[in-house]
């Protein structure tokens, strides 16, 4: 896994992105306080990595847990502190990576989109147990990293900006989900990570009346849209 791996991209200072046919890896010089729903080490911590892991799109019976797979992978790629990882079945050529500035401060988003299980909140669910694992692997997955310091509420506010603006992406490409007609809100198995920074620049709120959740909001959308356009995966 991760042959013919890119040269570093540097996001902004001290946070480098490298990927293949099969893995994005992003590098943080120093550790970065992380929010997430990722299958290694989600909810809060302090990452020095994070990997975006493209596996096949449906699961054998039986299979290794996905989080002991994700942390030989980090130990593979000489991962030297606490690794945020998801998993993926969308081609990463689907990769897209938008970055602007506010305030001296840097703000990128990462993006990768497969829309073979597209879903609507609320749909029917296929697994109905309450610690039911999904087999299906389609996945938009996105990371939010910023050089700035944002505060641990803030952090939160910018996964629901961020989840927001995916979701105005997909009603804008009319995307539905094959179980209710409805317009499509994300897939089964999305993920989201925010990175703060350790930059000089401070954010204590980030929603829909801040510069910051306006720049997400808009950075989000053309991410998404970009890379589903890239795809063509719509339903038909």
């Amino acid at each position: 896994m991760g042959s013919d791996v890119s040269a570093d991209r540097v996001l902004m200072p001290g946070v480098t992105l490298s990927h293949s046919t099969d893995l994005i890896h992003v590098r943080f010089a120093q550790p970065h306080r992380a929010l997430s729903s990722a299958v290694l080490n989600g909810g809060y911590c302090d990452a020095s990595d994070f990997l975006n892991v493209r596996v096949a799109r449906h699961s054998p019976d039986e299979t290794e847990d996905p989080e002991l797979t994700l942390q030989r992978l980090s130990d593979q790629r000489q991962c030297s502190g606490i690794t945020v990882a998801m998993m993926t079945a969308a081609s990463l050529d689907s990769l897209r990576v938008v970055s602007g500035s506010i305030d001296g401060e840097t703000l990128t988003v990462v993006v990768t989109t497969g829309m073979a299980n597209a879903r609507s909140a609320g749909d029917k669910a296929e697994y109905r147990l309450l610690d039911g694992v999904p087999s299906e692997r389609g996945t938009i997955n996105l990371a939010v990293i910023t050089s700035a310091q944002i505060a641990e509420a803030a952090l939160v506010e910018m996964v629901a900006i961020a989840t927001e603006a995916k979701v105005a992406a997909l009603h804008e490409l009319a995307v539905r989900s094959p179980v209710s007609g409805r317009l499509a809100t994300g897939t089964g198995t999305d993920a989201i990570a925010i990175f703060s920074g350790h930059g000089l620049g401070c954010a204590r709120f980030a929603g829909k009346h801040t510069l910051l959740g306006e720049r997400l909001g808009n950075m989000v959308m053309q991410a998404i849209k970009s890379s589903v356009d890239y795809k063509k995966e719509l339903p038909a």
